[in-house]
């Protein structure tokens, strides 16, 4: 067994040069808009010809399309293109700070550099450093991996969290902008606000690796979480795959130093006061809600008084308060959501996950329709819950709006 370093570290950056880098570079992560064809055409009519993180993604509204293989040959050989045609500079073994103002105008901070995919698992259970926070879809990782299979390049959308109340990781950058070299600073398209992006000093990395390594050791686990998904668990899940898949195809490879034992990842803290947990209620249709309302009561115990877990339920319009008297989860979202996907399997039924309390009330005016709304979660309940639980349940909370989720940056060379 080697000796475990720290599992996030500086990396070999790619960004647009100074004459390639423009307003149209960044775009939004792939798996966002995807209910929405228009958003994505007016992206493409926006970057046009120029050089755009676009033509190197392949957005997920398309992914179920009948030309898919020829839009991933597209995306493939755009990326040596781009590599031959001298768009990028390289930034050896850097990490970039950066700054993101969000449609809010609050500003979030965040670190790039690789996370070393051997010190993850995202299986349930899992006890390594880097852990998915919600459950991972194994059938969802198949269409990425023919991606990455022939790409040369790994744009990442991946925001992992760190819980550093502290603030001793990343937030000390923010009084160095003025001696850092700043690498970018430009308007996101379509009301995604702003990012700014500066270049780490060396002795600023060793100290941040150095607060990384403590903020381990501070847990006193045996086994810490340090870096919990935040955004872009499936794509990370993917990079892992993928590795996989590679290693056993090179058994004689050298493991320690090949680029597909990598990943592109921007660090956030979870404290940071721009990143806010928004629920994600429930909507069941086409159910026989009388059963599923007495089924529920019996199984977690619903009372109308108590403390701890509650929701309100909600039925053509009108809401109650019900209190969980038998909990099965860290959480009032995993309680309910366990109960449902049972009874669902034994019942008919359609579920559906909402964002905005607002949106449920309208659709539980349908008929045979019922609307769960759940409080939302505590930052501080993630790393509690994704140890004791293993993952939250899927659908648990979202970070932030469409707008406010990363936008493709910087990029990473991940074939020799």
């Amino acid at each position: 067994m080697m000796s475990m370093k720290t599992a996030f570290s500086a990396a070999d950056i790619l960004l647009p040069a100074k004459e390639h880098m423009s307003a149209v570079w960044p775009v939004v992560a792939c798996d966002q808009y995807t209910g929405e064809p228009a958003y994505w055409a007016d992206v493409d009519r926006i970057v046009g010809t120029k050089p755009s993180a676009l033509r190197l993604i392949l957005p997920e509204v398309y992914l179920e399309d009948a030309d898919v293989e020829s839009r991933i040959a597209k995306i493939q050989s755009s990326m040596q293109e781009y590599l031959e045609n001298g768009i990028f500079t390289e930034y050896p073994n850097a990490m970039i700070y950066l700054e993101r103002t969000q449609s809010d105008g609050k500003t979030r901070a965040g670190l790039i550099g690789k996370i070393d995919l051997e010190q993850y698992d995202y299986s349930k259970g899992s006890v390594s450093p880097v852990r998915a926070t919600e459950a991972t879809v194994p059938e969802r990782i198949p269409p990425r991996v023919r991606i990455r299979r022939g790409a040369a390049l790994e744009l990442p959308h991946i925001m992992i969290l760190l819980d550093d109340l502290k603030k001793t990781v990343i937030e000390p950058l923010a009084l160095k902008r003025l001696v850092m070299e700043q690498l970018y600073d430009l308007p996101l398209m379509k009301d995604g606000g702003r990012i700014r992006g500066w270049l780490v000093p060396a002795e600023e990395q060793e100290r941040i690796l150095a607060a990384l390594t403590a903020l381990g050791k501070e847990t006193g686990e045996e086994n810490p979480l340090v870096y919990a998904m935040g955004d872009g668990n499936h794509s990370l899940a993917t990079a892992k795959a993928y590795y996989e898949e590679w290693k056993a195809a090179h058994p004689e490879a050298d493991t320690e130093n090949c680029p597909q034992r990598y990943a592109l990842a921007e660090l956030v803290n979870l404290h940071s006061s721009a990143l806010e947990f928004e629920a994600i209620h429930r909507i069941l249709n086409q159910i026989d809600e009388k059963k599923l309302i007495y089924d529920m009561i019996r199984a977690l115990d619903l009372r109308t008084k108590g403390e701890g877990q509650n929701f309100k339920l909600m039925l053509n319009g009108t809401e109650r308060q019900y209190y969980i008297h038998k909990p099965t989860s860290n959480l009032t979202v995993g309680s309910v959501q366990s109960f449902l996907d049972k009874w669902l399997k034994e019942n008919s039924g359609k579920i559906d996950y909402i964002h905005g309390a607002d949106v449920v009330k309208k659709l539980t005016k349908e008929p045979h329709s019922l609307g769960i709304l759940l409080p939302d979660m505590l930052k501080s309940e993630l790393f509690p819950t994704v140890i004791k639980d293993g993952a939250l349940p899927r659908k648990t909370f979202s970070m932030g709006h469409a707008a406010d989720k990363r936008y493709y940056m910087e990029c990473r060379k991940i074939s020799e």
